[in-house]
């Protein structure tokens, strides 16, 4: 085979490595940072998050696989109901109006972080080109945390 032949297979190798090494990029840039329906219900579903909010105050959810939840903060408790909807978490009190619907992305193996997007499940999730805030970070009980201070998205 000649230098010209030899050539032309090895920029054709690179050209098509090139091309598939592009493609994953563009694929993983356009990904969502966000955990879609079936991500939040399968890692979140029937655990308990242990986590801070941004101000700093520590808190306890349960998300029970009947649907329900329990809150702690402090001294205080309260409970009510937890759904997925349209990409959102959303954790509705039965008796305080401040839950809400949130984003979650996971920045660790053992770390979620929660955006607020909505106040009920009717609104999720939020109003289109709205970029949710920054509301929490906590990480399953009972497995080694991986959260570390500050925001990612």
């Amino acid at each position: 085979m000649g230098l010209m032949a030899k050539c032309r297979r090895v920029c054709a190798v690179f050209s098509a490595t090139g091309l598939l090494i592009a493609g994953y990029a563009t694929a993983e840039a356009s990904r969502s940072p966000w955990l879609d329906d079936g991500d939040i219900r399968g890692t979140l579903g029937g655990k308990t998050i242990e986590g801070r909010y941004s101000s700093g105050k520590p808190f306890t959810e349960r998300y029970l696989a009947s649907g329900r939840l329990e809150y702690i903060e402090g001294g205080n408790s309260m409970s009510g109901y937890w759904s997925v909807t349209a990409g959102t978490l959303c954790t509705i009190y039965d008796s305080d109006p401040t839950g809400g619907c949130f984003r979650v992305t996971r920045v660790g193996a053992n770390c979620f972080e929660f955006y607020f997007a909505s106040r009920t499940e009717e609104t999720a999730p939020g109003p289109e080109g709205s970029k949710p805030k920054w509301t929490a970070r906590g990480s399953v009980s009972g497995e080694k945390t991986t959260c570390q201070d500050g925001a990612n998205v």
